[in-house]
This record gives structure tokens, sequence and C-alpha cells, in this order.
């Protein structure tokens, strides 16, 4: 089962300095790499463009091999405070720069270049290979090895197509009732106005082959707040309680998104 997660520009709002920010994001992206979370949906909530900004390039950024960042990323305000940042340390990060090391069937990460009107992919180590996959020059893809050292062949694939997690994907969303109405699988909305979370309630979800997404809200509004009346329109959802004991207020979105990642994951079947 996938699981994905949403939140809203406005999850960095109650940091006043662009430091903090940088490593509240920091320990978003971690907890959604330990719990090999699916997708990060940001969606659009009061006017917090900045931040939105600031929340999407630093998660995209840390999910990117660190061989691959200059690449991709230029100078840029947001990643101002990049050295604050935790590695990830998932395997499409852990890749050996030594080209001898290669073997058939590897999988890695790399970015499209063009050399004399050819396409090329760089996957770090320190030689371009022959691309003939559908991807753009600039863009990134993941590709498996044909052939090893030192006549290099690969073939483009699909990230779901390797045997281990390979990383989060982060998209934007213009609100949340647009993401959820689209949404075709499982919610659980994260509230304390919800049902304690216990593992009868979770079952249900945490068993089916629909993907699940776990929605939350931000530091002043929470998700009934922010979606006010269309809320009754919200299919196939489940609103839960996941600290009864402590009001929501009082519960960084940093600390909440990790700890109920880590209930779920608890109860997860298989």
């Amino acid at each position: 089962m996938k699981i994905s997660v949403a939140i809203p520009e406005s999850a960095l709002s109650d940091e006043s300095l662009k430091l903090d920010k940088t490593r509240k994001i920091s320990v978003l992206a971690r907890a959604c790499a330990i719990f090999k979370i699916d997708t990060i949906y940001v969606y659009q909530e009061g006017n917090y463009r900045e931040d939105g900004n600031l929340l999407v390039t630093i998660l995209r950024y840390l999910e990117t091999p660190q061989f691959l960042r200059r690449r991709l990323f230029p100078k840029m305000n947001e990643l101002k405070f990049a050295g604050v940042l935790y590695p990830l340390k998932i395997p499409s990060h852990s890749t050996p720069a030594n080209s001898k090391k290669i073997n058939v069937g590897d999988v890695r990460e790399g970015v499209i270049v063009s050399l004399k009107g050819k396409k090329f992919i760089d996957v770090g180590i320190n030689e371009l290979i022959p691309f003939f996959g559908k991807e753009n020059v600039g863009k990134r893809a993941t590709v498996q090895f044909k052939t090893g050292y030192p006549d290099f062949s690969v073939k483009e694939i699909q990230r779901n197509e390797t045997s281990s997690y390979w990383g989060y994907a982060v998209k934007e969303r213009a609100s949340l009732f647009s993401l959820l109405t689209e949404w075709q699988g499982n919610i659980i909305i994260t509230s304390r106005k919800g049902r304690t979370a216990t593992k009868e309630q979770l079952t249900k979800y945490l068993s089916s082959d629909l993907p699940l997404l776990v929605v939350f809200g931000s530091p002043e509004k929470g998700v009934h707040e922010i979606l006010g009346g269309k809320m009754k329109n919200v299919q196939n959802a489940r609103t839960l309680n996941f600290f009864p004991n402590q009001a929501t207020e009082t519960v960084r979105l940093d600390e909440a998104l990790l700890g109920i990642l880590s209930i779920i994951n608890a109860y997860k079947i298989g």
C-alpha cells in the first residue's frame, strides 16, 4: 500500500526565521523518507506563497541525490541555509561513484545532458552514458544498467520498478479540496475533532490495497476549518485524533507528522 501526505503551504507559519523554517522542512522530509512516503502534496492555504516555494524547493532538493544537485539546483535564496539540512540516506542516494563497482541490474538516478546533439545521462560516475529514453535534456531519470564496466548501457525505468524505496515525489495543488476530490483511494484526516486513532480504527484503511492519503492542517487552522462546508463532500475519508490527550495547537507539524506516521507504520499490515 502506498502512503502519501498532504501538508499546507502555511505549515511553516509558526516559524519566523528562514533558518528555522529550513530546519523544520528537513525534519518533515526525513520523516517522510523514513516511513517511505510515496508523494508529498503541498496545497495552497492562506497567503503563504513564499513559504510554499521554500517548502517545495527544499523537499525536492533533499530528495535529489547529492551528485545531481549542482546540475538541477542553481544558487537560489531558498537554499541559503542548505548546510543545516539532514541527509535522507535513502537507496537512491547511497550509490558508488566508482564505475567498476556498478553491476548489471543496478539502478541509478541521473540527469539528461546533451553532447554534440546526442542525449547522455550523468549518473555520478564521471562518465556520461548514452541515453535513449523519452526524458528531455535537463530532467531527471531513473535508469537500470543493462551492461556494466567498461561499456555501460542503460534503460529508462519507472520508480515503481525498483526493488527498494527510491524516494518521494513532491506535487503542488491549488487547494486541499481539489486534491481530495481527485484522490483515488482512502483518506485519513488528522484532527482533534476525530475519533481516537486505534488499531481497530486504522485496520480498514491499512489493510486495503488502495493508496492512502494522510492530511494535515496548519498551525493556525485544522483541516475542518480549511475545508469549511466542503468537508461533507469528501468521500472515503476518516477523521482521527492521534493525540487525544494533547491539544492539537500544542503539537508542531513536524512532530505530529513523525508521530502519526510512526503509529500508522506500527499498525500497517504487510
